[in-house]
């Protein structure tokens, strides 16, 4: 009976490789550059050195988890990487979802599809040439922005060089390049949606907001959930490449968050120890942070990704 099972099984993967083998590369990726760092985690016990190894670094314990909470860089990068995710979680990804609905209420279709597609591009431009478009578009000198200022007899502004102004640059300009990429996923769950609930909705006298409000939203509630979820488990973590790229000595009270300074602390510095310590106390938060959203989410609305 096990030899008949087992040659079923074989002829099914068999009649199945070219599927296997299309899994094969993510498989193998997330292996290597997932679940095998694992095993180097616990790095944030040892004064590790890379010479060296383990057996000839020093065990330290939970030292250098303590230096890290007691260190003059932990409330302030803490701070900042929330504050930042904050206004991620408050505005970016709130406005695909405003924008899908707006899209959804376009019934040209030849306009819909051309807004639609224009919408995509900003989400491909790399992030070296989006900073660097920032960067001109802002520049004191030549940028556009304070060629109006100058028009206007006012003082040129340096933007990227005031604090005050970082966040806001980092919030506005992932809204132009997420908001229409994002938007995908909930101009996907429209089409679930019956349209015999439209039909009765106004065949029952409801307007267009009655219709948005009680059966569009609704429709769509999943995929907010789902998205708002992932969005919580990701609360501590900003995009590396562009906060480092927007980074500089003057704006770094505000700039520096936990990834740069991962980056900082573990590439820079050698401080191979600190570095993973920094990236373990980012890991466990997050995790303890989903399961806490999914917990409530499936309490409150039924919905968990588990």
């Amino acid at each position: 009976m096990n030899s008949k099972k087992t040659i079923k099984i074989f002829r099914r993967l068999l009649a199945d490789r070219y599927v296997y083998l299309m899994l094969l590369p993510v498989v193998v990726y997330y292996l290597l550059f997932r679940y095998w760092p694992m095993a180097w985690l616990s790095v944030s016990f040892y004064d590790y050195r890379l010479l060296r190894g383990f057996a000839g670094s020093t065990f330290v314990g939970f030292k250098n988890y303590i230096d890290f909470f007691n260190g003059m860089d932990f409330v302030r990068i803490l701070r900042n990487t929330l504050m930042l995710n904050l206004y991620q979680l408050t505005f970016v990804f709130v406005s695909p979802i405003i924008f899908a609905l707006l899209l959804n209420e376009i019934k040209f279709l030849k306009y819909k599809k051309v807004v639609q597609t224009i919408s995509y591009l900003p989400y491909f431009i790399s992030t070296v040439v989006l900073v660097t478009a920032i960067t001109t578009f802002l520049s004191p000198s030549v940028g556009v922005l304070n060629g109006i200022l100058k028009s206007m007899g006012r003082e040129t502004i340096y933007f990227l060089g005031q604090p005050g102004y970082f966040r806001p640059v980092f919030i506005i300009s992932a809204i132009w390049q997420m908001t229409g990429w994002s938007a995908v996923i909930y101009l996907s769950a429209f089409t679930t949606i019956d349209p015999v609930l439209y039909e009765a909705a106004i065949a029952d006298g409801a307007g267009r907001f009655k219709q948005l409000w009680h059966i569009t939203l609704p429709g769509i509630l999943t995929a907010i959930v789902i998205q708002f979820l992932i969005q919580i488990g990701n609360i501590l973590n900003v995009s590396f490449e562009k906060a480092f790229l927007l980074q500089n000595n003057l704006n770094l009270s505000v700039s520096e968050v936990l990834s740069t300074y991962v980056y900082k602390q573990g590439i820079v510095f050698s401080n191979i120890s600190f570095g993973t310590t920094v990236g373990m106390f980012n890991s466990v938060v997050s995790l303890i942070l989903v399961l806490c959203a999914n917990a409530l989410s499936k309490k409150v609305t039924e919905i968990s990704l588990w």
